[in-house]
């Protein structure tokens, strides 16, 4: 008797990033995307605002029968003041500037949800930049990677050069939590999903 195939997830971001994370993972999954609109409000503690983005993204697109719904947020947080995109490349360099030789946080909220429960979760990665010369600066900004990046890295790309150190879960930092979500999803779907 075989063993029917496991829902695939339905993913709420258009995040290519996400994605390739799932699709590395072996995750059967599809896309929606989201049609909530996140508000930053400069005084929200940031693992709220994760949180609380993740759930607006996941609820956004409604129920998909047995399949589980995912939704996603991650913020780079320095000295408690999160990053968001930056809208050039002057703001890009100053995002740069500020996380040189310092270490900052990447925090991801998480939704997994269905009809019948959710999970909403929060993970934390620190990551250490080296100093940046103006050189360095000056190289990154002009390759354009930083545009639609949080905090105005990639570090799945040259952004890689920018970093010394990683502390935690590496995948949170290109974009989504996937120790989390194994974790979730060995706990809610033991052995569906390949896991737990």
């Amino acid at each position: 008797m075989s063993v029917p195939p496991p829902p695939p997830i339905v993913l709420a971001s258009i995040s290519p990033q996400r994605r390739a994370i799932l699709e590395q993972l072996g995750l059967p999954f599809t896309v929606v995307s989201p049609s909530f609109e996140e508000h930053d409000s400069p005084d929200t503690d940031p693992v709220e605002l994760v949180r609380e983005h993740a759930r607006g993204k996941a609820a956004s697109v409604g129920s998909h029968g047995e399949s589980p719904v995912l939704g996603v947020d991650t913020a780079v947080v320095v000295d408690g003041r999160s990053l968001g995109k930056p809208a050039g490349a002057g703001e890009a360099e100053e995002m740069l500037e500020l996380l040189s030789g310092r270490t900052h946080e990447v925090l991801s909220g998480l939704c997994l949800r269905t009809l019948a429960w959710e999970e909403l979760r929060h993970e934390v990665t620190r990551v250490r930049f080296r100093s940046l010369t103006p050189r360095d600066l000056g190289r990154y900004v002009a390759c354009g990677e930083w545009d639609g990046r949080a905090g105005g890295y990639a570090i799945q790309g040259l952004g890689a050069s920018l970093v010394e150190r990683v502390e935690g879960d590496y995948l949170n930092v290109v974009g989504l939590p996937a120790t989390l979500l194994v974790r979730l999803l060995s706990e809610r779907f033991p052995g569906a999903y390949g896991f737990g």
